[in-house]
């Protein structure tokens, strides 16, 4: 049997996971000296909670080699093989620590940087296990797959305030301050692995417009591949309005829309209020 492993960066909760039919290994989360596993003693509303009433940002840690070598191990004892999609490598050295610990698994376990988080490496994630659902390929092939398809991936999210890329010091606050009296709303996407700005407008009528106009840019969406929409904090109304703003998107390509929760990776930066939509570019 194959079996997919992803991290907690996908923002997929323990719950969801079990539904899925996947395994789950999460991130740690510190709120001061309170320590925390994301997606399983602390929920997205929890994190979100906790986050608007700390002065600091929270400090998430990597995934150690050793818990990955205790996962690894539990889930190939009957014989199983397993393919992991993990965080960007840009991002953290979970990637590097699944690698290291995949060499004591040498053809069981292959390790896929997503070269993405939230959303985007769910969607990979979802992929992976489709594949693996229809038994067509080995392990090793559907992380082979996995691994040409990450790059179609877009992932692009627009910021509802500054405050939080400010304490993480993304931005000057000068500029975060600038920002906030002109209503600036940046749009963010994972390029290459990394976090970018890849344009801001004023006011969130115009952001959400731009958000149409990049989507359309990188080729439109495959709906034929897994996606997702997502939002952060304690409430959809942004996401709600961006789906009205772009109803040309989905209103004859969509049966579903596919929406969660952003957890504390790309949480912890774009702060309350983001909104995002990942996808395979056509």
């Amino acid at each position: 049997m194959i079996k997919i492993l992803v991290d907690s960066a996908s923002d997929i909760n323990l719950k969801e996971a079990k539904k899925l039919g996947v395994e789950l290994i999460c991130m740690q989360v510190q709120f001061g000296e309170e320590e925390f596993f994301d997606g399983d003693n602390l929920t997205h509303e929890q994190f979100f909670e906790k986050l608007i009433e700390s002065s600091d940002l929270p400090k998430t840690s990597q995934i150690n080699q050793f818990r990955f070598e205790e996962k690894f191990e539990e889930m190939t004892r009957n014989g199983d093989e397993v393919v992991a999609i993990i965080l960007s490598s840009k991002l953290s050295g979970t990637y590097s620590s699944a690698v290291q610990a995949a060499k004591k698994f040498a053809g069981k376990v292959f390790v896929v940087d997503s070269l993405n988080a939230c959303a985007g490496e769910r969607i990979l994630c979802e992929y992976a296990l489709r594949l693996a659902q229809e038994g067509k390929l080995t392990a090793q092939q559907i992380a082979k797959e996995a691994e040409e398809k990450k790059h179609k991936i877009q992932l692009l999210a627009m910021v509802d305030t500054l405050k939080y890329l400010k304490k993480g010091g993304r931005i000057s606050s000068v500029a975060a301050i600038a920002g906030e009296m002109l209503s600036i709303k940046p749009v963010i996407s994972i390029v290459k692995g990394e976090v970018k700005m890849v344009g801001k407008a004023m006011g969130s009528k115009k952001a959400n417009n731009l958000l149409v106009q990049l989507v359309e840019k990188c080729g439109g969406i495959d709906f034929d591949m897994p996606y997702a929409l997502a939002y952060s904090g304690l409430s959809d109304v942004n996401l709600k309005k961006y789906i009205q703003d772009s109803a040309s998107l989905w209103q004859d390509n969509a049966k579903i829309l596919p929406i969660y929760g952003i957890g504390s990776t790309i949480g912890t930066h774009a702060g309350p209020g983001a909104i995002g939509v990942a996808f395979f570019a056509k």
